[in-house]
Parts: C-alpha cells; sequence; structure tokens
C-alpha cells in the first residue's frame, strides 16, 4: 500500500467517523433541550465573562464568552445542535458540536440547568484536552470554561472576636490585640 494510498483510506475512515457520530447527534440527540437554571440566581454580565452567584449553595460562577453563550440559549426550546447552529451564526465562525456538549456538561455539573441532564457515552467522555487535541491549541480560547468560587457564608466571614471577647474563642478582629488577660482589648 503505498503512502498516498494509506492518506486516502484515513481520510475516508474519518470521514465515515465525522458523518456517523454527526448521524448519531441528530438522531439521538436532537430530542435533548436543556433549560437553564434562574431560580436562587444572580447574574451579572462583564465584558467577556458571565459571573452567576448561586445563592443556596454559596458559590459563584464565572462563564467565559463560549460557556455564557450555551448557556443562554438553554430555553428548553432549543436542541444542542440547533445551540452550535445559532452560535455559529452569531460568531459567523464554525462551531463544533463538542464545543456546545462540553459546556452543557460543565453546566450540569455545575448545576446551572434545570435538573441533571445525562449526557450519551460519547459524548460524556468530552473534556477541555480533547478538545483542544482536536480543535488545535489555537481554539482553546473558544473552548467553555466554567470557574467555581466558593463564597463563605456570612457567620465566616464575622469569625473575628470583638472588643472585650475571649481570645481564646478566635483571632481579635483588626485594630485590637488580646492583652495578659486573655481578652481583646485596643480600638476594634
Amino acid at each position: 500500500m503505498s503512502a498516498l494510498s494509506a492518506t486516502m483510506a484515513a481520510i475516508k475512515l474519518f470521514m465515515l467517523t465525522r458523518t456517523l457520530t454527526e448521524d448519531y447527534v441528530s438522531r439521538h440527540l436532537d430530542g435533548l433541550m436543556p433549560s437553564a437554571r434562574t431560580e436562587g440566581l444572580i447574574v451579572q454580565e462583564l465584558a467577556d465573562e458571565l459571573l452567576v452567584y448561586d445563592r443556596d449553595r454559596y458559590k459563584a460562577y464565572c462563564l467565559n464568552r463560549t460557556a455564557a453563550m450555551v448557556w443562554s440559549h438553554c430555553d428548553g426550546q432549543t436542541a444542542a445542535t440547533e445551540i452550535a447552529q445559532r452560535m455559529q451564526r452569531e460568531l459567523e465562525t464554525p462551531v463544533d458540536q463538542q464545543l456546545v456538549w462540553l459546556a452543557l456538561k460543565q453546566l450540569s455539573g455545575s448545576r446551572l440547568l434545570q435538573g441533571q441532564i445525562e449526557l450519551p457515552e460519547e459524548m460524556a467522555r468530552a473534556s477541555r484536552r480533547r478538545a483542544i487535541q482536536k480543535l488545535g491549541l489555537g481554539a482553546a480560547l473558544g473552548i467553555p470554561l466554567i470557574m467555581a468560587i466558593t463564597a463563605p457564608t456570612a457567620s465566616a466571614q464575622a469569625s473575628c472576636v470583638g472588643q472585650g471577647g475571649d481570645c481564646a474563642a478566635g483571632t481579635c478582629c483588626s485594630g485590637c490585640h488580646c492583652n495578659p488577660q486573655n481578652a481583646c482589648v485596643g480600638s476594634c
């Protein structure tokens, strides 16, 4: 087998695999219409990010532009394949469906969708690393990313001991110090 025929065979196999994957997605997954969660969330748009604070779980999430776009299209009436098509029109650049599935996986894991969605095994294995390998390092900026930050509760924020308090109960608040009698003193 010559190098040219081996290359052609590899290309045909790649195209067949891609066609089978896209066909599988369109036949089996078009019925999945994710819905973004809105209850108990505070949402703040920034230039290229979206901050979402979950008041029930005390967590803040930072969604990059790609993840935010996917989340904004999760209206419960739009299939994942259509989300990819809409994003392609809005961005005026090709959008691989695997980016949408990766974002849906992350959004579901962060509990930013109504209920947990079950992705088929083929799509559940999606990862940022695989997406970078498939799309190339240059496309890494377009890969959906959700960063979670745990916000302290109100009681955790007020954990210093005020003036006259017992130093053994914690750290004196700013401006105070422990005296020899083990009491916080100063102007705190």
